[in-house]
């Protein structure tokens, strides 16, 4: 390949990102809101609400793709709980083992993508949820291996509740397009 070919391949080949309807946009707000909140809500009753380490930031990142974008094959049940499980789990075990503070950020990210994709649970929010062991702080180092149960797959799994009752109210959603 030349060096053209391959500055060329960096133009991109659509016009522009498609629209959605003000319906989606709409359900896409309701469900963020709700599932965001409710682990909001059920965290809150386990620590104190300034301190809530226990809603991670790369749920956000998974709201986006099970409300906003549900017919992606990374917003699937699957890939949701799977992702972010899996994820957790690799970033514990990377920083268990592995003493230098750059290389168990960069590990913890890498391996969860090679997990996740061995084991088809793709989800990108769970390279977050995996670095999040790492960066975490104290009170995350301090879960260990509970990290991945809890907060993790609980704060998933109850988002996951909000997506199939609120994606599935309007007549043109359908969630999920496939459970395993």
């Amino acid at each position: 390949m030349t060096l053209r070919e391959y500055l060329s391949k960096m133009k991109g080949g659509a016009k522009s990102p498609p629209r959605v309807s003000l319906s989606e946009v709409f359900w896409s707000f309701v469900g963020s809101f709700l599932g965001i909140g409710l682990v909001a809500f059920i965290h809150s009753f386990f620590v104190e609400p300034r301190g809530l380490f226990l809603v991670i930031a790369s749920f956000g990142a998974s709201a986006v793709l099970i409300y906003g974008a549900p017919h992606s094959p990374l917003a699937q049940p699957r890939n949701l709980l799977g992702g972010h499980f899996l994820s957790a789990l690799v970033g514990v075990l990377v920083i268990k083992l592995v003493p230098v503070y750059f290389l168990a950020c960069a590990l913890s990210v890498s391996l969860a993508i090679v997990v996740m994709h061995l084991t088809k649970t793709l989800h990108p929010p769970g390279g977050a949820t995996a670095l999040f062991a790492v960066l975490g702080g104290e009170k995350i180092l301090k879960l260990g291996f509970l990290y991945p149960f809890f907060p993790v797959f609980t704060g998933a799994f109850l988002m996951l509740i909000v997506a199939l009752l609120v994606n599935n109210l309007a007549k043109k959603r359908k969630y999920p397009e496939y459970w395993w």
